[in-house]
């Protein structure tokens, strides 16, 4: 799913600033409990942590949501589609309780019955063994796939259809684009794979190496 999120290689976002060397880890308070709020969402709408289906939900937000209200802004936005999607809240439920707050009174929406996902990791962190070897090997030209992509993946839009290099091949990795509908592990061998900036954008592109982190599926031999 190209979603917001897959903004690498757009134009138009200006340059990229810095963060400063005195720059605190939370310039607001909220920001803090921002963070928490929404690292404890994932455990209560599905029962465990699932970074693969928090970053789905991060990509699912529209425009307003994901740019508009900040990085932290962005998170509890997340967490909200999260919890909503789990029926933990109801649609509406945080907005309700948000002009209650501001002495509105105005009736929250009834809570649903929970429906959270069956979800247990098979094991801690992403790294999984996996019974075959790996398809490609360091020095292999491989190009990127141009599949559909219907849910959730860690593929770049501005990558696919290239042909790059693999320079390091990586252990597997629990694949995102089941996980984040909780289908399955999948586990993949990931491949570090460096590309021309010319390959990538066009003959006038500054010339620089890119290098992409990616799944075995991602990929296939070129002839």
């Amino acid at each position: 799913m190209d979603g917001i999120a897959d903004m690498g290689g757009t134009p138009g976002w200006g340059p990229v600033r810095p963060p400063r060397r005195d720059e605190p880890v939370f310039e607001e308070p909220w920001q803090g409990r921002a963070f928490a709020l929404a690292s404890l969402s994932g455990r209560i709408a599905f029962g465990g942590v699932n970074l693969d289906a928090f970053r789905h939900g991060l990509g699912r937000l529209d425009r307003a949501a994901y740019l508009d209200d900040g990085y932290y802004g962005r998170w509890l936005n997340g967490a909200e589609l999260m919890l909503t999607d789990s029926a933990v809240l109801a649609p509406g439920a945080i907005r309700a309780r948000a002009r209650n707050l501001r002495g509105e009174r105005v009736e929250e929406p009834p809570i649903p019955e929970p429906a959270v996902p069956d979800y247990e990791p098979s094991a801690e962190g992403s790294l999984r063994p996996v019974d075959r070897p790996p398809a490609f090997a360091v020095g292999e030209r491989v190009r990127t796939k141009t599949m559909p992509v219907p849910g959730h993946t860690r593929l770049p839009g501005y990558a696919r259809g290239h042909t790059g290099i693999v320079e390091v091949v990586q252990p597997a990795f629990v694949l995102p684009d089941t996980n984040a509908h909780f289908q399955g592990e999948n586990p993949r061998y990931v491949y570090s794979v460096r590309f021309d900036s010319r390959e990538l954008w066009g003959a006038d592109a500054e010339p620089f190496a890119v290098t992409a982190d990616l799944f075995e599926n991602y990929l296939e031999a070129t002839s």
